[in-house]
């Protein structure tokens, strides 16, 4: 693991036409996280600080940004944003990026991104089965056709539902299979489908006591090693966080 400079992660995300980030709560500090590098800012990169009151750069500062809610809720879900309100901001070459997404809310309501940079997305989409009206919205974001560049898809699943392995299955194959239905080009041999599943980090010693069980480390565990051998049979990439998150310190423990 290695810490990416700003111009490589401008560099990484023009390689995609879209790059889709479908999830849970998570994936709000993925989105936040990605504005961060592309404004080179740690203090007020994930939010809209270009609006905020002297009282609001106070309180928002660096990891507030993503822990107070108040601060969190003007988070950045669309990059023309920050082009029309802090231009300079941005250290990505002008029209490569394109980062937009729904209104995400404050855990432990979640949120789902489906980020794009050329064109990045971030949607709303969490239970299975999966709501007409999201699924409607998703088709609409990927088109019919084949892109110039090709698309990228990021998921991040788990919390939500407890960790319940097969209720994740289900959500995900419904995305792949509706994904193909309407991009068909990707079935054929040898077609580019870049995809990562991402799941949930350690849990932390603040984690309310109710959710010791269902979702503590020990089910973490055992979530992420069943996750990356299914997404591996569904030819996804997976990426573990736990590991890595273990002795992290964590604002709510989740």
């Amino acid at each position: 693991m290695r810490w990416f400079t700003t111009e490589e992660v401008c560099e990484i995300l023009n390689r995609f036409e879209k790059v889709v980030i479908v999830g849970d709560s998570m994936m709000r500090h993925v989105i936040g996280s990605i504005n961060v590098l592309i404004r080179k800012d740690l203090g007020y990169g994930a939010v809209t600080d270009w609006n905020f009151s002297p009282e609001e750069r106070k309180e928002c500062f660096c990891n507030y940004q993503f822990n107070v809610k108040a601060c969190s809720i003007q988070g950045i879900f669309k990059t023309s944003d920050v082009v029309k309100n802090d231009p300079t901001s941005v250290a990505c070459k002008p029209g490569t990026i394109d980062v937009m997404s729904t209104t995400p809310s404050h855990p432990p309501s979640p949120i789902h991104p489906v980020l794009t940079l050329n064109s990045s997305l971030v949607e709303q989409m969490i239970r299975f089965p999966i709501a007409s009206e999201e699924l409607t919205r998703f088709q609409s974001l990927l088109g019919t056709t084949k892109p110039r560049k090709p698309h990228a898809f990021i998921f991040g699943h788990g919390l939500w539902n407890d960790l319940d392995l097969q209720a994740t299955l289900n959500w995900l194959d419904q995305i792949l299979e509706l994904t193909t239905s309407q991009l068909p080009y990707l079935n054929k041999p040898g077609a580019f489908w870049p995809r990562l599943f991402v799941t949930p980090n350690a849990a932390g010693k603040e984690k309310p006591d109710e959710w010791i069980v269902s979702q503590g480390n020990k089910a973490l565990m055992l979530f992420e090693e069943a996750v990356g051998i299914e997404a591996g049979r569904r030819g996804i990439e997976h990426l573990g966080t736990w590991n890595m998150s273990i002795q992290s310190n964590k604002f709510d423990g989740v």
